[in-house]
């Protein structure tokens, strides 16, 4: 401890440091939201989109402006003959010129352009809305895959203890005189294909974590914390909320731009024009000059020039609109059938919770009892306790697959998009 002039204490940067240093570090957990919100900000694919909005913004404020000027220089009625010939200053007619020229597009086309170009902003910005969709939906159900392996090898700590349980009971019936020695054996072979299907799963899990670092980078190594998610399901909202999904919606912005695009190519049937206004300087004995001129497009020839490209541009909405009623037609089928799907998963995770692992639960403790007093043989509770282990952990997998559904509804039905 150091002093003060005045004696009171003052504890050292030193003690601080190491008062500091003894402080336990609690690390750190993903929990579904969180690993959302870090796909959100972090995933590649979003700074892309974003990107993408920038450039059709950057694009966009041109649109409607004039083309660049053009700056004409030259020389005018040069002689190249007789007594005065390359002279810039002998003859009266001989000029040197300066002039400007501006192209001026008509009105339609220009605002076309701008309609376009707003179109394309908004077209981008629903992209963005689509990657945003696919990023919460893929962030989602890798975490619940990686969460519901883990609660998979939670179950081996169970069985585990329960196969120890076993060996137990069978050096009970051996040390009385009771069973074949080769019984044995029995408990450690189901020990070993614990095991065995345990690193299956820690496989499995390790290909999960590497599906979510995808989306959340070094955090997917963090603990996953949470119960399996589950959305409430209305079939109502949920079809009344197809019309806003966003892969559906990008066909507004995207058809907004095709008809801006067919404003544009009519609007090539009206001339364009320009100006130009030039200076000549020429000799010293004669005046200078200056000029004006007003120039227009003739458009015509449409019916081989500017029709065909109409034609070509109605013909690419009409595209986009055949588009938009298949992409429809397709989320309605996927909307009937994931609905479809959790009901049935819906039945499936009552079922085994309520029936099937139970009976298995109780196929075991029966068959375990009748081994003990000699009324079974050790094969008949290996194979109810196998049963039980693939009645547990189908459980597991209904709840998970309950839970995927119930995210991919959520997400691209149930949220405000």
């Amino acid at each position: 401890m150091i002093f003060r002039r005045d004696g009171k204490k003052q504890p050292s940067q030193t003690a601080v440091a190491v008062c500091l240093l003894a402080v336990p570090v609690f690390s750190s957990a993903l929990t579904l939201d969180e690993a959302i919100r870090l796909a959100e900000r972090d995933a590649p694919s979003m700074a892309a989109r974003q990107a993408g909005i920038e450039a059709a913004r950057s694009a966009a404020i041109p649109a409607g402006e004039l083309p660049d000027p053009k700056l004409a220089l030259g020389l005018q009625n040069v002689p190249i003959q007789g007594e005065d010939r390359f002279s810039l200053n002998r003859d009266s007619m001989t000029m040197q010129m300066v002039g400007v020229t501006q192209d001026v597009p008509n009105r339609d086309k220009r605002r076309a352009r701008v309609e376009a170009a707003q179109a394309s902003v908004s077209r981008a910005e629903a992209v963005q809305r689509v990657e945003r969709l696919n990023v919460r939906i893929e962030t989602a159900l890798a975490w619940i895959e990686a969460r519901a392996i883990e609660r998979k090898l939670e179950v081996f700590k169970s069985l585990y203890e329960e196969n120890r349980l076993l060996a137990k009971a069978v050096q009970a019936r051996l040390a009385g005189n009771a069973g074949q020695i080769s019984d044995s054996v029995v408990p450690k072979q189901e020990a070993a294909l614990l095991a065995e299907k345990e690193d299956e799963l820690q496989r499995s899990l390790q290909q999960a974590r590497a599906d979510l670092r995808r989306w959340v980078g070094a955090a997917a190594d963090e603990p996953l914390v949470g119960n399996l998610p589950f959305w409430p399901v209305d079939t109502r909202s949920l079809t009344h909320n197809l019309e806003r999904h966003p892969k559906l919606a990008v066909f507004d912005p995207m058809t907004q731009e095709a008809e801006a695009q067919i404003r544009q190519a009519v609007a090539e049937k009206k001339p364009d024009w320009s100006w130009q206004v030039g200076y000549q300087n020429r000799g010293r004995e004669y005046g200078d000059m200056v000029s004006l001129q007003v120039s227009f497009d003739l458009p015509l020839f449409t019916s081989s020039r500017q029709d065909p490209k109409i034609a070509a541009k109605r013909a690419e909405l009409s595209e986009l609109e055949a588009e938009r009623i298949s992409m429809r037609r397709e989320h309605v089928q996927e909307l009937e059938s994931d609905l479809a799907e959790y009901e049935r998963l819906k039945r499936a995770v009552e079922r085994s919770q309520k029936i099937l692992v139970p009976l298995a639960q109780e196929k075991v403790n029966l068959a375990l009892s009748s081994y003990r007093s000699g009324k079974a043989d050790l094969g008949t509770v290996v194979q109810a306790r196998r049963e039980l282990v693939e009645a547990r952990l189908k459980a597991i997998d209904f709840i998970e697959q309950q839970a995927l559904t119930s995210a991919r509804l959520h997400f691209a039905y149930g949220e405000h998009q």
